[in-house]
């Protein structure tokens, strides 16, 4: 079965090595998002890259980096986003949040007395 609608898509850049209370930031906004209920959330570990500071970050072997850039992306109705943003607020130290008005396709297996192939 396939379902659509319109959802909003924030994605948080942080740095690998940025922490909240000794754990990752990218940890405690997924466990914040996961409590605040939204549908769904994903974190995604850079290869390569700056941010405000202009110093670049990579993984290549010559010049590992501890502090790599990570994107959580967070995906829910407006609403539900937009109420969720202040919970960033304490989290972040440095970091960004890029929010995108998205299109969503879920595909869902109905289970209900059918076989799935």
């Amino acid at each position: 079965m396939k379902t659509t609608g319109q959802a909003l898509r924030a994605t948080v850049f942080v740095g690998e090595s940025d922490t909240w209370h000794h754990r990752p930031v990218f940890t405690e906004i997924v466990h914040r998002a996961h409590a605040a209920g939204l549908a769904g959330a994903s974190v995604f570990r850079g290869v390569e890259g700056f941010g405000g500071h202009s110093l670049i970050h990579t993984t290549r072997l010559l010049s590992l980096s501890e502090d790599l850039p990570v994107a959580v992306v967070l995906v829910d109705s407006e609403e539900r986003i937009r109420a969720f943003l202040p919970r960033l607020d304490e989290v972040l130290g440095d970091g960004l949040v890029v929010i995108d008005p998205v299109e969503t396709i879920r595909y869902t297996r109905e289970t209900h007395g059918k076989e799935t192939q």
